[in-house]
């Protein structure tokens, strides 16, 4: 089949693997991607599946576009069952794995059951070969990526990924790694821990050769690039990362600070990009992307000398900074880096310590609990030692590892209240008061509290496709929600970096390259990406269902809700999401969905998902 490569299915019980060829109504039905891995996921996880069980499964799947000379698409995705929304799972991570599996000759790699003793994968032109991963086993991730180098041989011609010591401890926000850059948003670390599996390397030479035309992909990758270079977003990228992100966050008060209650972070002027700057010593990017926008900080001063890494990038040290109320440049290269190396979502572990911070305030925890830790706001150095105590999985650290919503159901006492996450993934770095339709693509969200699989609305900051909008309207954004979460499937597709969507070549060129890429002339139409998109998102949303999530998950934190937003003199000040119930219903009605959030008969059969009626009628009874 022009365009694709196969699966490959690995049983860890068994240590056996076999490639099998794709299904041929896939790729117009699912296109590649994100889709290939809802798909997968929805056939081969039973309702209710315990995250940590042997029924749960791993798909590592890339794009269409992986591995070409096209820039910002050589992405890979984790699909999964999370153990920390007890949900779906699509996390995105960057590097050269992507392209190294399009290389090897595959679109998913599908990893079933778990193994007796710690493990690593070796997948080379030979097959799949099972390596003994004991001694493995507590090293963080960098450490075990070069040390399944090592062993695997091929130079510059391999890549890998793993997960670190919070992955092994089942750290339910532990994520997995390509060099420094993750796919870490929902667990996917720790459910790769509970299958004894340290890490995946692949040894391939290049080879396009599944490529329908070829040399029209050279083409399209030269026109791409000249309109990059004419793009100032690409430039601004190029040259910042997302480290210039404070001025327009603070400005506008969307900065979380102190767990949510603020929108502006005083003293934010000490971790602008052009401070981020003066530490810079590198940069580093994605395959073949000429952006480089990972920027490597070196600290040579002060408490944290010497801590080193590719970032932080914007969420990152928003989530080591606001939360805990401290603009401290140093410490978030330090948190970073730590995260990182213990294999930690930066975004989780940050929002869970500002929650604790919350909760040490108010005397709901003390000293006795947090291993005798003073957590009062501007603490960095305990922020520091907490993730820490999180990564080896000791001590406080132990509690922190659960999350904000297990946290709170733990202690009680009306933290729920202020327990910032959405159906257990904690929020990410953009205040949904001052940006209500951000606002109700969190709510709405088949992977939780992520800013990210379409939730962030740039419509707020501008952006005129479908249409800009009024951030503090509270009505009539529905569709701009649903547009929103459709495009995010459709561009997972490729997979194409979300940054990219401003550089000015995806509406011209995307659908383009699809065609190119697989023979299928059908992708150069929006409307039939967008079908896709509506395909992929109701087949997760099935899923969802199935697991046991309900229209009562699709809420925001009671303190966005019920809590006035203070911006300490900028917009914003006084705002609420006071109407989500009544925005809940006309978005599930422009869905096609019940009143109760599932997807009607009608609309499951016009997408092609008939298969999935007899689950859900399972599910509600009807």
């Amino acid at each position: 089949m022009l365009g694709y490569c196969k699966f490959l299915r690995i049983n860890l019980t068994n240590r056996t693997s076999a490639i099998e060829d794709i299904p041929e109504a896939w790729p117009r039905l699912y296109g590649g991607g994100r889709g290939f891995g809802a798909k997968l996921l929805y056939d081969g996880v039973p309702d209710k599946c315990d995250p940590f069980g042997e029924e749960n499964r791993v798909i590592f799947s890339t794009g269409i576009l992986a591995g070409t000379n096209i820039h910002a698409v050589h992405r890979w995705i984790v699909t999964t069952k999370s153990p920390l929304t007890d949900g779906y799972c699509r996390s995105v991570g960057g590097g050269t794995f992507a392209a190294f599996m399009r290389f090897a000759g595959y679109d998913c790699i599908i990893i079933d059951g778990k193994s007796e003793t710690p493990v690593f994968l070796g997948i080379t032109p030979a097959g799949v070969e099972f390596h003994d991963a004991s001694h493995l086993w507590g090293q963080n991730t960098w450490e075990t990526q070069e040390a399944i180098k090592e062993a695997l041989g091929g130079g510059n011609r391999i890549s890998t990924v793993a997960i670190g010591p919070a992955g092994e401890n089942r750290v339910l926000f532990a994520g997995t790694f390509c060099g420094r850059r993750s796919a870490s948003r929902g667990g996917s670390g720790a459910v790769i821990g509970s299958k004894n599996l340290k890490g995946i390397g692949i040894v391939a030479q290049r080879n396009l050769d599944h490529l329908f035309d070829s040399e029209r992909i050279k083409e399209l990758g030269k026109k791409q690039f000249e309109i990059m270079q004419e793009s100032e977003d690409y430039q601004l990228h190029k040259e910042w990362g997302t480290t210039d992100g404070l001025l327009a966050r603070n400005t506008m008060g969307i900065y979380p600070t102190k767990n949510f209650r603020y929108g502006y972070l005083e003293g934010w002027e000490a971790m602008t990009g052009a401070e981020f700057k003066k530490t810079e010593v590198g940069a580093a990017g994605c395959y073949v992307c000429a952006a480089n926008c990972g920027k490597i900080h070196k600290v040579t001063k002060g408490i944290y000398k010497g801590a080193e890494n590719e970032g932080p990038e914007y969420e990152s040290y928003w989530a080591c900074s606001a939360s805990i109320g401290v603009a401290h440049l140093e410490a978030t290269i330090m948190a970073d880096m730590i995260c990182d190396d213990y294999g930690l979502d930066g975004m989780s572990s940050g929002v869970t310590i500002g929650f604790a911070y919350e909760l040490y305030e108010k005397g709901i925890i003390t000293k006795a609990d947090t291993d005798g830790l003073e957590l009062t706001y501007g603490n960095h150095e305990a922020m520091i030692e907490l993730i820490h105590k999180i990564g080896r999985y000791e001590g406080f650290g132990k509690i922190l590892a659960l999350g904000t919503k297990r946290m709170a159901e733990l202690y009680g006492q009306g933290s729920s209240d202020y327990a910032m996450h959405v159906k257990g993934m904690e929020l990410g770095g953009y205040e949904p008061r001052g940006l209500k339709c951000t606002g109700y693509g969190y709510a709405t969200s088949n992977i939780g509290g992520s800013h990210c699989a379409g939730s962030l609305a740039f419509q707020e900051w501008g952006l005129p496709v479908p249409r800009t909008l009024d951030r503090f309207e509270d009505f009539n954004k529905e569709d701009v929600v649903v547009y929103n979460q459709h495009n995010s499937c459709a561009t997972e597709l490729g997979v194409i970096c979300a940054f990219a969507n401003g550089w000015g070549w995806v509406f011209p060129l995307y659908g383009q390259m699809l065609a190119a890429a697989t023979g299928i002339e059908e992708f150069e139409d929006p409307g039939f990406r967008s079908g896709m998109g509506e395909r992929i998102f109701n087949l997760e949303r099935s899923f969802l269902l199935r697991q046991g999530t309900t229209g009562a998950d699709d809420t925001l934190p009671k303190r966005i809700l019920e809590e006035p937003l203070h911006t300490l003199g900028m917009p914003g000040e006084g705002q609420m999401v006071r109407h989500l119930p009544e925005v809940l219903q006309a978005y599930y009605k422009l869905r096609g969905w019940t009143s109760d959030g599932f997807p009607t008969e009608e609309k499951l059969k016009t997408l092609g998902l008939g298969y999935v009626v007899p689950d859900l009628k399972r599910v509600r009874n009807w």
